[in-house]
């Protein structure tokens, strides 16, 4: 059985990560596809907490299989920003994104959850948990100005899915801190949700 060719790109990088104890998750349209409603998708996000004594472990053990720049990683950690990775043979695009040094990013780094991406798989990877992808979701739809439908549906996606295993309150806790409130509420109506 071949594998996805998004388990092919990212098992390489996940395995790097590994090995040089780089805590990471899976985030984005592939998490959100994971808890929700699948969708195609051509890239993969990624949080890691990479620190610069890893950046050329990192290039090295990557180089022949990925683009991989040495400059834009340490350029990423410098300004806690992002980097890309490609890999080769798919094409397939990895948006790398460093943990910002504020609570909400710890928090959502320590609420990672272990998971399979695919059924046929029993490659384990982290990924955001289900809160946290919505919560990102909506960051993200509120800094394109509110106008990404596929960002609102990935959202909708993963609150029907998950429904009612959410831990709202740790929702509301993060939406309120991150001036996400009104649109948490208004997905919380979209998707069909009973207030508790």
């Amino acid at each position: 059985m071949n594998k996805p060719d998004i388990i092919v790109a990212l098992d390489m990088v996940i395995e790097c990560f590994e090995t040089l104890r780089i805590p990471y998750y899976i985030a984005g349209s592939v998490a959100s596809s994971a808890y929700g409603l699948s969708r195609t998708t051509v890239d993969v996000d990624l949080i890691a907490d990479i620190k610069m004594h890893q950046v050329d472990h990192l290039v090295k053990a990557l180089k022949k299989d990925y683009y991989i720049d040495a400059g834009m990683v340490t350029n990423a950690i410098n300004q806690n920003a992002s980097f890309n990775l490609i890999h080769l043979h798919t094409m397939i695009k990895i948006d790398v994104f460093i943990p910002k040094p504020q609570s909400y990013d710890s928090e959502a780094l320590a609420r990672r959850q272990p998971d399979t991406l695919d059924e046929e798989s029993s490659r384990i990877f982290y990924l955001a948990s289900p809160e946290d992808v919505i919560l990102s979701k909506l960051q993200w739809y509120q800094k394109g100005e509110q106008v990404s439908q596929q960002q609102w549906k990935d959202v909708l996606g993963v609150l029907k899915v998950q429904g009612g295993k959410l831990d709202l309150e740790y929702l509301r806790h993060w939406a309120t801190r991150l001036n996400l409130s009104d649109l948490l509420n208004r997905s919380f109506v979209d998707a069909g949700m009973k207030e508790k």
